[in-house]
């Protein structure tokens, strides 16, 4: 479980593909810190640590996993979101995030406003619960998101500064491929609300 607090945007290493995976080697300020079969939030997904030396670590994507997101996009030296998964103990600063992305969204447009970004994604629902809801929230590249501007194929959110220098989200333009995870009590409502229907 994450929070969708973001800790670093890191840079990726390398990239080796085996068969249909791909292995990803990661360089960040808590390697060191990390344990193999640790559970880290890459973009927003939940990818286990395979291996680790002292300022780098790699974790591998297998084939559903980049069917379904934009891990299979990256290359090196792009900024990776990173996460590690919180602790019971700490604050819920962002909002129940599980890591499992539920499928992609392009970036359709990016608008200054004195000094904060508004981002537009654009996404074609694969299931009738893959829905936002306006102020609700939302998970794209694995950070906790407010949405604005909620519509049936597209939401915005509205990005402050101190978000868009420590995410990669000042790597995001148009036609960027974003992983979206909805909030997962929306969906599972919005499935509960179409099984009462049903009936």
């Amino acid at each position: 479980m994450f929070s969708g607090i973001v800790e670093e945007a890191a840079p990726v290493v390398r990239i080796e593909k085996e068969k249909d995976n791909i292995h990803i080697t990661m360089k960040c300020s808590f390697a060191d810190e990390l344990k193999i079969d640790q559970s880290i939030s890459h973009n927003g997904v939940c990818l286990t640590v395979v291996k680790k030396d002292k300022d780098t670590y790699t974790v591998t994507a297998i084939k559903e996993t980049l069917e379904k997101t934009n891990l299979g996009l990256l290359k090196s030296g792009d900024k990776v979101n990173l996460e590690r998964s919180t602790k019971l103990d700490g604050r819920l600063d962002g909002h129940m995030v599980q890591g499992h992305i539920d499928q992609t969204a392009i970036c359709t447009e990016v608008k200054e406003a004195g000094g904060s970004w508004y981002y537009t994604f654009e996404y074609e629902p694969l299931q009738d619960d893959y829905i936002t809801v306006e102020k609700g929230s939302v998970s794209v590249n694995g950070v906790s998101l407010t949405v604005v501007n909620s519509q049936a194929r597209s939401f915005q959110v509205a990005i402050i500064p101190f978000t868009w220098e420590v995410t990669n989200f000042h790597q995001i333009k148009e036609g960027t491929v974003v992983n979206i995870e909805f909030d997962i009590l929306g969906k599972y409502i919005a499935k509960i609300v179409k099984q009462q229907l049903g009936k």
